[in-house]
């Protein structure tokens, strides 16, 4: 007993003379670095080598045995961190081990995959591009990091943005769609939303880009594949959105899985210190993605030691899963293929992102029994996520149909039309699905009379039982309808023919998108739309509720459809917002933050393209020009496409000056009227066109963008200001060296603003050196 106290008491001594104090925050790193200089002088090399191990606890279901294998690990200094831990009775049960039993009494750090939300669930992180709503999007993650931290976890993997401009990958769900401008903004909100003002707040945590770089150009959209593209591309079109969080001061960096100029990102050197460090002058702590490390083995750059040290020489500090590093480094270091060094500069990242947490100050202080039962899935963040899910739902279609009266006899089908656990989409690890509102209780919450909501599933997701099989991989339950697909069918025209209005859910399941989810078709499943064929021939109106977690090409479906609502997975309170959506307690307002194709065969479709020498002049076939012969070049959906209950109408575009010169600003007006007899929001679209570079500029690039509420039959004059700071691009600094700098050139630029990238008015000026 006499031995355990002065343990502990040497244990406190350690911690008190490493601690941040509050006094300390005004002194800035310098603080830190002294601690973390002190504190790896009294570390062995495998206590150092142990802090860069960060394992999963994914198995730890009912606590950690003492005489457990990580537990073992924990007291012997080889974690520096565990994710996929959930409970704060575990977690301090964990942390206990650490600061209490281990030699040195580093805390841990704990982290989970806190996408969109924790328990209070948000739409899919594309649906939330889809608000394009800034403010919507940092609140968000300020709620998550609010309910996360309440449960013991002080890092989030997130957030995700990946530019993606092939739908077919799985991902595209939790990425921010296809622009580098938008993604930029979303990824600087997501992640003053995560981490606020102050790390060392017991209610924010540390956020972690990824995946670092280019993971959403996998090849033929198939997840984990080969990237290859030009370093122009990269630093034009991929890397913005990463580049915004890094100016967001986001505290760690997650690497990709893919290659990136034929060496696995993990292992990329130029990528996680040329780049990432030098050039954009990030300092926090990067992380590998599962197993990544040891994935390079598969890629060819050799066994466990080779490219464990590749990885850590490169800059990625934290091993996640892999133990290369926890089992290789020292063999690595004996035969000087690297250097004490490298494992400090690695460890010291670690210990600086537990200090500015203030784990060393108070290693539990992310454990509070009180936080966790009152900050969690409260009245108050269910009302944000369904006002936040209904501004990401995007109207593609209405015939006039919608909004619905409250007392319309509604026919709700569709395979998830009455399934709570699909409503939450892809990567809600920490979701209670079942406390998800489904779209059939929805509705009949919302409506003059519940009795007017009548219900029939009508068809199965797919009709592959394999296929969907593979679909609910994960456990959200698609509840599988063995009866024949006639009988199915002949109950849900039963239910129509007693209707007024056919509400028809079609679409994805929760799990078709994500990880390792990847599709060669983006049409809906053919049982699906026989069943939608049938509903169309009872003559009654069909309003389509699309559940995605990508662009689906749905060009057949506007022939049987009178409206169609793209409702992504909108989250814990799905249901409640497409009710308000389809009701019209709620103006849509979503516009899409990806282009969708007429077919796969577009793919990869998107609005910033470059001009081919042979453009196409018109929308139709015309030969020896780039097009195709069975479809228009033109996407089913624009990107920034979306419409109203309102109808906005745009008036002339006014410019402050046509001619600039230097560091001149342009002012550009227009005025925006909603004609409409109901109020709305609108977000009004500014692009620009640099006609003639010295490497050649998009069609149009997003360089501004507004959301306003705008009364019915008011008028808001619309200002957006841009400097030669908007006119910047990456281009070599000459084409024999090809150093790439970041410019602007004087010449001719077309200016437009409008509703979707499409629908624009444009003007020209010129602007001089």
């Amino acid at each position: 007993m006499i031995k355990q106290l002065i343990y502990i008491a040497s244990i406190t001594i350690l911690m008190l003379s490493c601690s941040i104090k509050a006094s300390d925050t005004d002194k800035g790193q310098s603080s830190i670095d002294k601690k973390v200089d002190s504190l790896l002088a009294e570390m062995t090399l495998e206590e150092k080598i142990g802090q860069l191990n960060l394992p999963s606890a994914g198995d730890v279901s009912t606590g950690i045995s003492t005489n457990s294998g990580i537990a073992l690990q924990i007291k012997e200094g080889k974690v520096g961190g565990l994710f996929n831990i959930k409970g704060i009775d575990k977690i301090k049960q964990a942390q206990k081990i650490a600061v209490e039993e281990s030699r040195i009494g580093i805390p841990l750090l704990f982290a989970m995959d806190v996408i969109h939300g924790y328990k209070t669930v948000f739409p899919i992180p594309l649906g939330l591009s889809c608000t394009w709503d800034l403010e919507l999007i940092e609140q968000s993650a300020r709620i998550a990091a609010q309910e996360a931290t309440a449960d013991g976890i002080a890092w989030t993997f997130s957030p995700m943005v990946d530019i993606s401009r092939d739908p077919r990958w799985g991902r595209t769900s939790e990425g921010v769609g296809e622009d580098p401008y938008l993604g930029y903004q979303i990824a600087a909100a997501m992640v003053r939303g995560y981490q606020g003002n102050d790390l060392s707040l017991k209610n924010t945590m540390m956020a972690c880009v990824k995946h670092f770089a280019l993971y959403g150009a996998s090849e033929a959209g198939r997840d984990y594949n080969t990237v290859d593209m030009s370093r122009l591309r990269m630093y034009n079109d991929y890397f913005p959105p990463y580049k915004g969080a890094v100016d967001a001061g986001v505290g760690s960096v997650m690497a990709s899985f893919n290659e990136v100029d034929g060496i696995p990102a993990t292992g990329s050197k130029w990528l996680m210190t040329e780049v990432l460090r030098n050039q954009w002058g990030f300092d926090g702590l990067v992380v590998s993605d599962y197993t990544g490390i040891n994935e390079m083995i598969a890629h060819g750059m050799g066994d466990l030691q080779q490219v464990s040290a590749l990885a850590l020489k490169a800059g990625v500090d934290m091993d996640m899963v892999g133990e290369g590093f926890l089992t290789t480094l020292t063999k690595s270091l004996e035969e000087g293929k690297l250097t004490v060094e490298d494992i400090d500069t690695a460890c010291r990242r670690i210990l600086e992102a537990k200090f500015k947490l203030g784990l060393f100050d108070d290693p539990y202080r992310y454990i509070d029994e009180k936080r966790s039962e009152s900050e969690i899935f409260t009245a108050e963040n269910r009302a944000i996520a369904r006002k936040t899910a209904a501004e990401s739902m995007v109207l593609l279609k209405n015939e006039g149909v919608l909004p619905l009266a409250k007392n319309t006899k509604i026919a709700l089908i569709g395979p998830l039309a009455n399934n709570v656990e699909n409503m939450v989409g892809t990567w809600s690890v920490s979701a209670d699905v079942d406390k998800s509102i489904s779209i059939y209780e929805g509705l009949r919450q919302s409506a003059d009379n519940s009795v007017n909501i009548s219900y029939a599933k009508g068809a199965n997701v797919v009709e592959d039982a394999k296929l969907e099989e593979r679909i609910s991989v994960f456990g959200k339950n698609t509840y599988r309808d063995n009866r024949p697909e006639a009988e199915m069918v002949e109950e849900a025209l039963k239910v129509a023919s007693q209707s007024d209005v056919i509400v028809a859910v079609l679409g994805e399941a929760s799990e078709s998108s994500g990880e390792s989810s990847s599709v060669t078709s983006l049409e809906l499943p053919a049982n699906q739309r026989r069943l939608l064929k049938k509903l169309s021939e009872t003559g009654k109106p069909v309003v389509m509720v699309l559940l995605t977690g990508r662009p689906l090409s749905i060009k057949w479906e506007q022939d049987y459809t009178s409206a169609i609502v793209n409702a992504w997975f909108a989250g814990s309170e799905a249901g409640s917002a497409i009710a308000d959506i389809i009701y019209g307690d709620v103006n849509p307002s979503g516009k899409l933050s990806m282009t969708f194709p007429q077919n796969v065969g577009q793919v990869p479709i998107y609005y910033n393209h470059k001009n081919t020498g042979r453009p196409l002049e018109g929308e139709w076939f015309q030969k020896f020009k780039s097009n195709y012969l069975d479809v228009t070049n033109e996407p089913l959906f624009p990107f920034g496409y979306g419409l109203s209950y309102s109808e906005f109408e745009y008036g002339e575009m006014k410019l402050s000056s046509e001619k600039l010169k230097g560091n001149d600003k342009l002012k550009i007006t227009i005025p925006v009227t909603n004609t409409a007899k109901i109020d709305g929001k609108e977000v009004v679209q500014l692009y620009i066109r640099d006609m003639v570079g010295s490497t050649t500029r998009p069609v149009k690039e997003l360089k501004g963008f507004q959301k306003l509420m705008i009364k019915a039959g008011e008028t808001k004059e619309v200002t957006f200001t841009i400097s030669t700071d908007d006119l910047k691009y990456y281009t070599y600094d000459n084409q024999i060296d090809q150093n790439i700098i970041h410019t602007w050139e004087a010449g001719e630029f077309q200016i437009m603003v409008g509703t979707n990238s499409n629908d624009v008015k444009s003007k020209m000026i010129s602007w001089k050196k």
